[in-house]
Parts: C-alpha cells; sequence; structure tokens
C-alpha cells in the first residue's frame, strides 16, 4: 500500500479545505442577494369612472325690487292727512295721502253745470233745426235760414261735447286728490307731512313703494365665461340645462344658506364695455321678506351638464416646469406612467379633468413623490372621494388654482 508522503496530506488537506470555504461563501452571497432583492413600493391608487355632473358656477350678485312705484302728485295742492305708516305693507289701491279736494269739487260743479247749459243748447237748437227744415219742405223760410239753423245746432252738439270732456277732466283732478298705492307691496318713509304743498308731476317723490316678494337678483357673469361655456356647448362636450330649469342658489352676507331657490329669468344680450360683464337676472321668492333691496349675495346657478365627467382628487394632479398639468397612472403591468391633463375647474376637493385621462385609469394619490416614471409598484385601491351621491349633482365650481408643481 502506496502512502502518501506526510507533506503532500497537509497540502491534500489545505486544499480541501479552501474549496469548501469557496462553496460556502457562494451559497452565503446568493442567500443574501436574495434577502436583500427590493420589493415594489406600493402607492394609493384610485380608479376613475365617469359620471353625469350637473355644472354649477358661484357668482356675486345684488337684490333688487321686483316693482317699484315711486308716488307723485299728479294735482296740486295741500296735503290733508297721511294714511298710511312708513315701512307697513299696503295693498293696491289703498290711500296714501289726501290733498285738500275743495277747488277741485267748486271745479267739478262748475263743469256739471257747462254740461248741462250746454244741453239745454243743444235742445234747443234740435227743435230749431227741425221746424227750419219743415218750413223749408212747404217753402216758408229760405234755404240759407235752414242752414243757419242745421249749423247752429252742430256747435251745441260740439259745445256739449267739450263741456262734458271738461266735466271729466275735473272729476279725474277731483280723483287725483286721492294718492292711493299702484302695487302692492312695502311703503318707504315719506318726504312730506300733512300741511305740505305739493305740485302736480313734482320732482321729489312722497313715498316709494317696492313689492319684494318675488324680489330680483342681479348677477354679472364675465363674457369670457359665457363664450367658453357657449363654445363647450356647441362642441358637444357638455349639455344645455334649458332656460326654464336653470336653478339659483343664494348665500347671505353672513354666510348662512337661503331657505328658497330661485330661477334664471333673463340672460343679457349686452356685454358692459365698462366691465366686460354680461347682466344675468334671476327671480327668487322672498315670502318672509328676508332679502332687502341692495343685499350682497353670493349666486350659485347652474349652467350646464357634463354626460361624462371624470372627477380627479386634487392631491393626484402636479404641475411639471413647463406648467402643465401631470398625474401619475398605474398601468396593468404595474408600471408608473406619466399623464399630461388639462384641468376645468375645482369641484369640492377634487379636479374635473376634461383630457388626458380616461375612465378605468388608476391614478396615484399617495406616495407619488416614492416612485419614478417607468417603475414597477404594487397598487393599493383607496376609498374613492369622486363619485357623487346621484349620477347628476350639481357641483360647485371655484376658480382652478394652480397645482404643486412636481419634483
Amino acid at each position: 500500500m502506496n502512502l502518501l508522503p506526510f507533506s503532500s496530506k497537509i497540502v491534500a488537506t489545505t486544499l480541501l479545505l479552501v474549496l469548501g470555504c469557496v462553496q460556502l461563501s457562494g451559497c452565503s452571497k446568493s442567500e443574501s442577494a436574495a434577502n436583500i432583492a427590493p420589493k415594489a413600493v406600493e402607492v394609493g391608487v384610485v380608479t376613475l369612472a365617469e359620471q353625469a355632473l350637473t355644472l354649477s358656477t358661484e357668482l356675486a350678485g345684488r337684490t333688487s325690487a321686483y316693482m317699484i312705484a315711486q308716488i307723485r302728485p299728479q294735482v296740486g295742492g295741500i296735503v290733508q292727512k297721511r294714511t298710511f305708516e312708513e315701512g307697513a305693507m299696503v295693498k293696491a289701491g289703498d290711500l296714501l295721502y289726501q290733498i285738500d279736494p275743495a277747488s277741485y269739487q267748486a271745479t267739478l260743479a262748475s263743469a256739471q253745470a257747462s254740461v248741462a247749459r250746454a244741453e239745454s243748447t243743444l235742445n234747443a237748437g234740435r227743435l230749431k233745426a227741425q221746424r227750419q227744415s219743415e218750413l223749408l219742405a212747404i217753402e216758408a223760410i229760405s234755404k240759407q235760414d235752414n242752414e243757419d239753423a242745421q249749423v247752429s245746432l252742430q256747435q251745441a252738439q260740439a259745445d256739449l261735447s267739450s263741456a262734458q270732456a271738461a266735466l271729466e277732466s275735473a272729476r279725474i283732478n277731483l280723483s287725483h286728490t286721492r294718492i292711493t298705492a299702484p302695487i302692492g307691496g312695502r311703503v318707504e318713509v315719506s318726504s312730506v307731512t300733512p300741511g305740505a304743498l305739493v305740485t302736480a308731476n313734482q320732482e321729489t317723490a312722497l313715498t316709494t313703494v317696492q313689492q319684494l316678494d318675488p324680489i330680483y337678483v342681479d348677477i354679472p357673469q364675465s363674457s369670457t365665461d359665457v363664450l367658453r361655456l357657449k363654445q363647450a356647448l356647441a362642441s358637444g362636450k357638455l349639455k344645455g340645462i334649458g332656460d326654464n330649469a336653470v336653478g339659483i342658489r343664494l348665500q347671505l352676507e353672513d354666510g348662512t344658506t337661503y331657505a328658497h331657490e330661485g330661477r334664471l329669468q333673463v340672460s343679457g344680450v349686452t356685454v358692459d364695455k365698462g366691465t366686460g360683464a354680461i347682466t344675468l337676472r334671476a327671480l327668487v321668492p322672498n315670502p318672509q321678506r328676508l332679502l332687502m333691496p341692495g343685499m350682497y349675495v353670493r349666486a350659485s346657478l347652474d349652467k350646464a351638464v357634463d354626460p361624462q365627467a371624470l372627477l380627479v382628487p386634487q392631491q393626484a394632479i402636479s404641475r411639471d416646469t413647463r406648467g402643465k398639468g401631470v398625474a401619475l397612472v398605474v398601468l396593468a403591468d404595474g408600471k408608473v406612467e406619466q399623464r399630461t391633463v388639462t384641468v376645468a375647474e375645482s369641484i369640492g376637493s377634487n379636479w374635473r379633468v376634461t383630457e388626458g385621462l380616461a375612465a378605468g385609469d388608476r391614478v396615484i394619490v399617495e406616495g407619488s413623490s416614492k416612485v419614478r416614471v417607468g417603475q414597477i409598484v404594487h397598487a393599493v385601491a383607496m376609498a374613492s372621494t369622486t363619485a357623487t351621491k346621484s349620477s347628476e349633482q350639481a357641483a360647485q365650481i371655484a376658480t382652478p388654482a394652480a397645482p404643486a408643481v412636481s419634483k
């Protein structure tokens, strides 16, 4: 039996030990590499869905009375009495002021006498003309005498008509000494007291009556916004509501919401040269007379319907270095893709996006700062805040602010 020398045994043993260490080191490195392999980053996403949305806009406006009547005397004289309480409600036809009627009663009596005189003259002229006609038939008088009698009859008829007109004028002037309310409403303070001398059609009104239920709300709107809306309606992106269905909701000066909803009555057709605005006029019920002329209000009115609206949470939209809106979308294979989007307006905590995204897209709303375009991520569905309570819910529109710049 050949035995290796002792030194050779030592060398062989050393080689075996080195090979074993190398193998163990390789296994350890493989296991370590497997343990430190990167995991896919979790991001929160919202899946977009189309929904019909009634769009509305909020504008500043002022209230104005539905009807206003400035009370002025139509005849002159001394005010005998005032029959209303300032600030009270009056009905159409209620007596407001009484002017001294004495002189107008005398004028009426004189006109009545003139009518009676004219009637007597007419009767006498009629009888004379009849006799003259009979005498002319038997040639007892000349034609000239008959013609004179007929002319006198016509003059008597004209005098009667004139006297009757004067009588009617005197009767009207007498009735004007009673100054009544032409409309029902709230009467303002009086500018005169009993004993004051007033003149016909004077410049200063005695008082004013305003009808406040319903009440108008005048709302200026930018002609640019109106033009943009008309273009969207013409392209078919939005659907019109119809003039009879445009509702209006008010927010009062103290921030409270007015209980009664109004309707848009008139949309202006002329742009104001000074402001570049078109005036919209709405009619709002005011049964409690809470709204007063001249009050400042915030008016929210429906303008159109977007049948395929896409609402995206505001935190999902940022802006790139060029100022364009962008969103990060998770594709089917888990990769992150950046989309350039067009934002129309802010609706609550969402943006209404018109271009760049589609229904079914998974938009990243949380964790966007931890990922980059092209990276594989693990998408986790988040609770959506973009769904409306009904298929057509009024959306409150505010002026869109610039989203944050994407880094």
